[in-house]
């Protein structure tokens, strides 16, 4: 079993329904409508509820910011690579995320709720050398976690090279890439890769990618934050996507109206 505390996580874990929850706990101290409102969900959904004290809730958490409310869930069971081939709505573009040993929770959490509002496909996390989705990830994704279809494989390069026969190109992000992010047409199938936190992405994995884009900075800092980067980044993807589906759909919305008949020179 599992612990997820925080209003956020725990609300969209009931949503989401990929969980199994044992029961809740809530604190005794806290009354209010947001909460109220949230245990009233989870005992519909048919799930226990019980009251303790906030410092026992500290003590379940592990930490005291669980803002009231913790969770006893079955733990998260993660996707094969050979699952994110799909998309998730069939015959549009795929954009997954490919994270290459980001070791730090609140990175991971923070990239994989800008994910979920990018509209991103599906996430590759490795196995080792990288942050566990801990109860302080899925808080820090604000409960995005519980909505993304997330793969762990052992070997990323190699199943960066797995997604390159599925038709998907590999774009990593570096200061020293070839181009700026913003000159790269993301409305194709993509995977965009991202590095550890300072050292940035490994060797083999560089080489694994079609393309290497750089976020051009204007100050004395040479980088951007791992999770900042990668929102920078997603969310040009993810105008650049919804641009090409407006311009489609207003190109599929003229041709379906009927022409007026052009008068001839002889009517």
């Amino acid at each position: 079993m599992e612990i997820l505390y925080g209003v956020h996580p725990v609300e969209e874990a009931l949503k989401a329904g990929r969980r199994r929850f044992d029961h809740v706990v809530v604190a005794r101290e806290r009354n209010d409508v947001r909460l109220e409102r949230l245990v009233a969900a989870c005992r519909e959904a048919g799930v226990r509820v019980r009251q303790e004290s906030r410092e026992q809730l500290t003590q379940l958490a592990g930490v005291p910011a669980h803002q009231g409310i913790v969770a006893v869930v079955r733990e998260a069971e993660f996707l094969s690579i050979e699952d994110l081939f799909q998309a998730q709505k069939p015959g549009a573009p795929r954009l997954l995320l490919a994270l290459d040993g980001v070791e730090d929770p609140q990175n991971l959490g923070a990239l994989l709720r800008v994910a979920d509002g990018a509209g991103v496909d599906g996430v590759v996390l490795t196995e080792r050398r990288s942050a566990p989705l801990s109860p302080v990830a899925v808080k820090a994704s604000a409960g995005a976690a519980e909505h993304l279809r997330i793969a762990r494989v052992v070997n990323l390069v190699r199943a960066l090279e797995e997604l390159k026969k599925q038709n998907l190109w590999i774009v990593g992000l570096d200061e020293r890439g070839e181009a700026d992010y913003d000159q790269f047409d993301f409305t194709g199938d993509c995977v965009l890769v991202l590095g550890r936190e300072g050292a940035g992405l490994h060797d083999l994995v560089k080489r694994t990618c079609d393309h290497m884009l750089r976020i051009p900075m204007a100050g004395g800092v040479s980088s951007l934050n791992v999770s900042a980067a990668g929102a920078v980044v997603l969310y040009e993807a993810f105008r650049q996507r919804r641009a090409k589906a407006a311009g489609a759909s207003l190109l599929g919305g003229a041709a379906s109206k009927p022409q007026k008949k052009q008068k001839g020179l002889g009517s």
